[in-house]
């Protein structure tokens, strides 16, 4: 029995009510109990108590990641992870190696991430990086919005049979959430074309993207999964695209009866653009975030900008093509059959530049204007607006004005004009930071062991040297995000595997997917699938499937449809 004690700190803990009181938490074999007998001390006086991070949208593994490190070598010489007792070596500042992707979330007291998009005939690459990533807790969102089987299904309106699919991909991919990418443009992507809006159809297939989204949305509720549907919305990084953020969370308001979110807008920051063109340009997050501020059927992520050399990677081919010929970069971009595309372009967000300061603003917009923390999640659509690492400069941003103002006084005077951050006073709460990072993202995930410090949440904890009885937090962001980059300690499962900011033990974390216990119609699907597999696919029908046992530490989440 291995008991421990955590002494005498100031515990945030949004879910049980608890903020800023100074407690102390006990833990007995990886999990919060009521009470201990005999245990080992940490002293945890003058410091910070929070639950481990979780991240909702990171893509940390997959063939698209690995891709992108093939793609920069340049982003590994750059930034090398030596090897101590403890650890293995790593390169990588955006596109960090498995091993390094997992010591530096530590670090930062990160112990749950989910990767955001796994094209399912490559979720066994997949899952081996997941395997390959350690100290975290992790799962991945299979693409579906442009898959063949589901378009015909949703189609047809045959919703009972796309229940009984996405139950069939979840277990064969070991999945965790319904994954949407410019729904319907991805598929229109393989002609050389993309979807107008989400009104326009797909071409060969007669259905729209708003009909995909509903139908998603009717689909992922039948089969209670644990998390809505993950969007990422048609038009993203275009002028004037906030209308179609819009009219997405709008489409599925019938869906939201008993008044519990049915879907997350990812990356909000690229789809709440403003203007007719880049001339034009300006922030529409203010548009968003009185949307949200009045409904309670969606939540968001920022997708937060940071100013540095990153690189940009998503199943949104076309849009990953567009940026390609507006950059001149490098790039690659592949159609994985008939599941989804993606492209990848290195990228550099520079403070002079009209449209990044704008960005950068429009996502602290976002989260200032939102009024509700349990709406909107701490995210940076890793690498994609930046890497996962910036995450304390943002909280210091998000809790302290001065630190904006610092970096509002240097970015274009065009870009402010187009902006109202600057008219913004509202300052982040510890307790506030502890929602936007960590329990709105695991309610939201529908991880309720995660997020919390209550009796039977897994013992992940992340302590932080920052005294907010003594220190003005807001009026020194440098100290905020010292403590944030480098936790005093990092405890995973009970274990400390984390002292002042060095990875001081080792471990492997748990694999997350859904299993759907699904009702007699997923039978009558497989036959089906076979068939589609000998015409279609590259792949055998048997090949595609991962077995539990692919996954490592494999922890699946039984769900019991509604259908």
């Amino acid at each position: 029995m291995r008991e421990l004690l955590v002494k005498n700190g100031f515990v945030y803990d949004p879910l049980n009510n608890i903020d800023g009181e100074k407690l102390d938490i006990a833990i007995r074999d990886g999990k919060i109990v009521e009470k201990t007998s005999n245990p080992k001390i940490l002293d945890a006086s003058g410091m910070v108590v929070m639950p481990g991070g979780v991240d909702i949208h990171s893509h940390i593994v997959g063939a698209k990641v690995n891709s992108g490190r093939l793609l920069r070598p340049e982003d590994h010489s750059k930034d090398v992870e030596y090897k101590t007792p403890v650890t293995r070596s790593g390169v990588g500042y955006s596109i960090p190696s498995t091993f390094t992707t997992g010591y530096r979330y530590s670090r930062m007291g990160w112990t749950t991430v989910m990767d955001a998009a796994m094209a399912p005939l490559k979720a066994k690459h997949t899952h081996e990086e997941l395997n390959d990533t350690p100290m975290l807790d992790k799962g991945s969102y299979p693409l579906l919005g442009s898959n063949w089987f589901i378009l015909e299904y949703l189609r047809a309106k045959e919703y009972d049979e796309c229940a009984a699919y996405i139950a069939w991909i979840m277990r064969a991919t070991k999945g965790y959430a319904v994954k949407l990418v410019n729904p319907g443009g991805l598929e229109a992507w393989g002609f050389g074309r993309n979807v107008r809006d989400i009104d326009d159809p797909v071409p060969n297939f007669d259905i729209t993207p708003r009909e995909i989204v509903q139908g998603l949305c009717r689909v992922n509720r039948m089969l209670n999964l644990p998390h809505t549907i993950h969007v990422h919305a048609n038009n993203l990084g275009k002028p004037g695209n906030y209308v179609t953020a819009l009219e997405t969370m709008k489409c599925v308001e019938g869906q939201a009866g008993d008044g519990k979110p049915v879907l997350h807008l990812t990356h909000c920051q690229f789809s709440s653009f403003g203007g007719r063109d880049w001339r034009t340009f300006r922030s529409a997050a203010e548009e968003i975030s009185e949307y949200v501020n009045t409904h309670n059927h969606v939540t968001l992520d920022l997708g937060q900008i940071i100013f540095t050399d990153t690189t940009t990677m998503t199943a949104d081919g076309p849009f990953q093509f567009i940026l390609y010929q507006l950059t001149g970069n490098k790039w690659v971009n592949c159609d994985v059959e008939t599941e989804t595309g993606s492209g990848i372009v290195p990228f550099h967000y520079k403070r002079k530049s009209f449209v990044h300061a704008t960005q950068w603003a429009i996502g602290l917009e976002l989260a200032l204007k939102t009024k509700d923390p349990w709406k909107i999640f701490l995210t940076t659509d890793h690498p994609n607006a930046g890497p996962f690492t910036a995450y304390p400069k943002i909280i210091a941003w998000l809790m302290s004005r001065k630190a904006r103002d610092a970096v509002i006084d240097r970015i274009s005077k065009r870009a402010r004009r187009r902006t109202v951050l600057d008219e913004i006073d509202r300052e982040y709460t510890l307790s506030d930071i502890a929602v936007t990072t960590r329990v709105g993202q695991a309610r939201s995930l529908g991880l309720n062991r995660k997020g919390h410090l209550g009796v039977g949440a897994d013992a992940d904890i992340a302590i932080y040297d920052i005294n907010p009885q003594k220190e003005d937090l807001p009026a020194n962001p440098g100290r905020i995000e010292k403590a944030f980059k480098n936790a005093a300690y990092t405890l995973k499962d009970g274990e400390i595997v984390v002292r002042d900011g060095k990875i001081v033990k080792a471990v492997d974390g748990r694999t997350f997917w859904v299993n759907v216990k699904t009702t007699p119609s997923s039978i009558e699907i497989e036959p089906e699938l076979q068939k589609v597999f000998e015409e279609y696919y590259t792949v055998k029908y048997e090949n595609y499937l991962v077995n539990e046992d692919y996954c490592k530490n494999s922890d699946p989440i039984v769900i019991k449809p509604k259908i």
